[in-house]
């Protein structure tokens, strides 16, 4: 029965977290600034920001903005990790697990 609860904590929290992820965000910039990509924890695209002047070498900027957008996913996932982490951990289950 302590085992039921158990899992049903950790239910509750992770579906909290993952409310949380939706609303807390994370930003990547590349080109020294020229790219600015916005991401949810929930790896979803909020916003790309391109400087002027960037625009003159379209080549340049795609690769800035797929640079930005990776970086700006890799951070989300590392945030999401930490998060579920947290919430295996406060249930005192081996780390990893989630």
């Amino acid at each position: 029965m302590k085992m039921l609860r158990q899992v049903q904590q950790m239910q509750d929290r992770m579906q909290k977290v993952q409310k949380e992820l939706d609303t807390e965000t994370v930003e990547a910039t590349a080109g020294g600034g020229a790219v600015t990509v916005v991401a949810t924890g929930n790896q979803k695209l909020v916003s790309v920001r391109i400087d002027r002047g960037a625009e003159e070498d379209l080549e340049m900027l795609q690769d800035l903005v797929v640079a930005a957008v990776n970086e700006a996913m890799e951070k989300s996932k590392e945030m999401a990790a930490a998060k579920m982490q947290s919430v295996a951990s406060g249930l005192g289950l081996p780390p990893g697990l989630i």
